[in-house]
């Protein structure tokens, strides 16, 4: 029996670095439950804050709302308008509009 549920809530894309084998074993328990391997990750991260008890009492604590954010993360608008940074980060620059023109352009702009 799979130790971990998943109930959809409201997402945001952060980076990380994971070593190589934690990876594929995420891979390979994602393969087991049918579930993507996102959800894997975090359900496993909650199970872990949720049972760590010292943790627990941490989060508690002044110390805890002090913490610096140091997770790269990005939040999705609600009109899927792209990606906005969740941690002061500056603004993505949106790409330029497509050119109308019927040839494409070289690496330099020359059409």
């Amino acid at each position: 029996m799979p130790l971990l549920e998943f109930v959809q809530t409201n997402h945001v894309t952060a980076m990380i670095r994971l070593d190589e084998t934690t990876a594929g074993l995420i891979d390979q328990y994602a393969a087991f439950l049918h579930a993507p391997a996102d959800d894997v990750v975090d359900k496993a991260l909650a199970y872990v804050f949720a049972k760590d008890r010292d943790f627990q009492d941490y989060l508690r604590t002044p110390e805890a709302a002090r913490a610096p954010r140091s997770l790269r993360v990005r939040r999705f608008g609600r009109d899927g308008d792209g990606a906005q940074p969740a941690n002061g980060a500056a603004k993505p620059v949106k790409p330029a509009e497509a050119s109308h023109e019927s040839r494409p352009r070289s690496r330099d702009g020359a059409v």
